[in-house]
């Protein structure tokens, strides 16, 4: 397992490194394509999870993912639109400042909702390993971020 990690790892690095050394939106985006197929392998081989319940599990986890961003991006343009802004009324800060906070519970409602639809594929012990998986994932992305950072 852990030979399949620092396999993981390899891959990630070498897509960071890619990724650092040019600014092209089409690189960008094959680079983030690659983190998240990356990211599926991880939650796949975590979670122990058969050919059946992947086939099943990754278009809704894939669809969850798209509803979580767009909610995200949403948020991020009126937060941008706001702070571009040369006068900005208090109203539009309190309609800014209340979507912002928001979006955080707009995610859990989303995640409660493909829960239940996880709940159809996985077992209770796989469900539980599915969260501690993506933050194992997120954690392991924000450390090497950091080292990779920290030697510039």
């Amino acid at each position: 397992m852990k030979a399949k990690l620092y396999i993981i790892a390899a891959l990630i690095a070498t897509a960071l490194t890619a990724v650092a050394q040019t600014n092209n939106k089409d690189q960008r985006t094959r680079w983030m394509n690659e983190v998240r197929n990356q990211k599926y392998e991880f939650i796949i081989k975590e979670t122990d999870m058969t050919k059946e319940q992947q086939e099943d599990f990754l278009p809704i986890y894939k669809e969850m993912e798209k509803a979580i961003f767009t909610a995200n991006q949403e948020a991020r343009a009126l937060e941008l639109k706001v702070s571009n802004q040369t006068r900005t009324s208090e109203a539009e800060y309190a309609a800014a400042a209340l979507m912002l906070a928001r979006v955080k519970q707009r995610e859990g409602d989303i995640e409660m909702e493909y829960y239940q639809k996880f709940e159809r594929i996985l077992s209770k012990k796989q469900l539980f390993q599915l969260k501690r998986a993506e933050n194992k994932f997120t954690q392991y992305m924000l450390s090497h971020h950091r080292r990779s950072g920290s030697s510039k």
